[in-house]
């Protein structure tokens, strides 16, 4: 059987946003909220999840992060919001 994968967006402490990709998004949270996740979560200090994605493979997952990381704030926060006519 074929694990599923997420693309998720986190919101940091300073106001800024984090995106990654896991076959385990519980375990990949509490690791961001313990310091053991990345380097830019470990600095900025994640406080809340505010979006994922499903994904049939972690492949998948991940080529979507790479693809909301290079957008811009405005556009992560119509994703987030739902605001699909706005990306």
């Amino acid at each position: 059987m074929k694990s599923k994968a997420y693309m998720y967006i986190l919101l940091c402490n300073d106001g800024s946003y984090y995106t990654g990709s896991t076959t385990n998004l519980d375990i990949r949270i509490s690791q961001h909220l313990t310091g053991e996740g990345s380097n830019y979560t470990r600095k900025h200090k994640p406080i809340k999840l505010l979006y994922t994605e499903e994904y049939n493979s972690i492949e998948e997952a991940y080529l979507r992060e790479k693809q909301v990381q290079g957008w811009s704030r405005k556009k992560k926060e119509a994703l987030i919001c739902g605001e699909f006519d706005k990306l």
